[in-house]
Formats: C-alpha cells, structure tokens, sequence
C-alpha cells in the first residue's frame, strides 16, 4: 500500500482524516479486481482541462458539499440535481464534488448524481491516498481527481498523477505554500490547484495564491481554491494569471446557488505573464 506523508507533521484534523482515509483504502482493496473490470463500462471522460481552459473568461469549478470541519453546516439538505444543473445552467465550466463522508457528508453516490444531471466536467475531491481511489473515481464517473501534497510523498504523488493519466483523468494537484509548490512541479504537475486555507488554522488568504503564481510556469495552469466569495476576488484573481478558480461556500450559502455562479463565471482571463 502507497505510503503518505507522516501524519504526526500534519495539522490535528488532518491527520485524523488520513487516518480515517487509511482504513476507507483498506475496506476498498477486496474490490479491486470488481474496480479494474468495471472501468471499460466507465461513463466516457469528459476533458477537465479543456473545460477550464477554453474560455476567454476566468473558469469556474463550482462545489458540491453539504458541510466542512471549517465552516461546519453550509447546506445540509444540498439537492444535488437541482443545485448542479443550476450551476452549469449559470456558465460553471467544472464541477467539484465532495465524496468524503465522514468529515464533509458527501460520497461516490453524490457524484453519480451529479455525472446524470449535467454535461461538464467533474472533479472528484476528497483525500485521495491510493490508485484504487483514483479507479474508484472513474468507475463513479469523475474526468479528475484532487491530490493533496501535503499529504502525499513524492513517489506516491507521482504515482498518482501517473494512475489518473493512464485513465484518461485529470489530476489536480494542490499546494499550500512554496515547498509544495516546488514537489507538485518537480513530479510533473500539469494542474496546480493553489489553496488558500491554511489547513493547520482554517483561516483564509488570497494573497497565498498571489504570492505563488510568481514561481509558477506559464504552461502550467492554476485553478485558486478556497476563501473566492465576491466577482471582485475573481478578478483580482484573474488579473494575476489565475486560468481557474474553485468556488464552494460562497455560492451554497446563496439563496439562488446557481445565480451567485453566474456572477462569478462572467470574469474576464488575463493574459499569462508568470513564471
């Protein structure tokens, strides 16, 4: 079994997490052969980087999720259908959906929901540790999976990144600070995601990803994650680089989800000039 970083150099919640993650992997390996025989019957992969890439605007990855130990309850009773097609109906060029069930009440069936009600792209986020994770995604019908460095060495990481490849998946691979930066790059990350929430605090800053950006290539593509609420976080976004940004909280908590992701989605892309 893949080995993750040292849980004791991790943040207290997110160490429980791994640790909970761990026996999940270990409960999924009597179904690996199920898995690898179910992938040829798998939903066919829509193209995540294509879908956050080909617009002229700044593309947004609306999430799906009911709850986070940060924010505590955002929307319990989240109608996935009717939330989702609201979302892509409001210019989302990408999906996220929370499949964690213990920490963020999602799971797998969250995403195959989703996978029915709409035609864009969905990212599978959750604490993905294992290449049997990543076929689990498939098989459920995700086009990429989230791969968190900080939880992650760099053999498994590029392991990762090579196991969601060879499925036809994207793999977006997120970083917190410049270290991490520097292992997502050095594995062949082709995809940063950049989070602003500092995992140890939960607290927020866009700065992070504006401080980053400086030491990223221009051929890699960059989605911002997390404390993104107002069109103007967007383009301040935007106007640094940003090709994406991943937007949850904000937009759960609307009333219309669907119109706060319009608002969002109309933000124009500046031209590259990093890295």
């Amino acid at each position: 079994m893949p080995e993750t970083q040292c849980t004791d150099s991790l943040p207290g919640i997110l160490a429980e997490i791994v640790e909970k993650k761990r026996g999940e992997v270990s409960a999924l390996r009597p179904q690996a052969n199920r898995l690898e025989a179910a992938v040829s019957n798998s939903p066919v992969v829509r193209d995540f980087l294509s879908g956050i890439t080909s617009s002229k605007h700044v593309s947004l990855i609306a999430e799906c999720k009911r709850r986070s130990p940060g924010a505590g309850l955002i929307r319990p009773n989240l109608e996935l259908d009717t939330v989702s097609r609201s979302y892509e109906e409001g210019g989302a060029a990408a999906l996220s959906v929370l499949t964690d069930a213990p920490y963020f009440g999602g799971s797998l069936e969250d995403l195959r929901v989703v996978r029915e009600t709409t035609g864009i792209p969905i990212l599978r986020k959750d604490f993905t540790l294992d290449p049997l994770q990543i076929l689990e995604a498939r098989v459920a019908g995700a086009d990429a999976v989230l791969l968190i460095v900080r939880i992650l060495d760099d053999e498994v990481l590029q392991r990762l990144i090579a196991e969601a490849e060879a499925l036809g998946m994207a793999a977006l691979v997120e970083v917190h600070d410049e270290l991490e930066l520097k292992r997502a790059l050095e594995v062949g990350a082709g995809i940063i995601g950049i989070n602003n929430r500092d995992l140890a605090t939960f607290t927020t800053d866009l700065d992070t990803t504006i401080r980053l950006l400086e030491g990223v290539p221009e051929d890699i593509f960059v989605v911002s994650e997390s404390g993104i609420r107002v069109p103007e976080d967007v383009n301040r976004l935007g106007s640094a680089g940003v090709d994406a940004v991943l937007v949850g909280e904000s937009l759960l908590r609307a009333s219309d989800p669907g119109a706060a992701a319009q608002e969002l989605a109309r933000v124009p892309k500046a031209e590259r000039s990093r890295g």
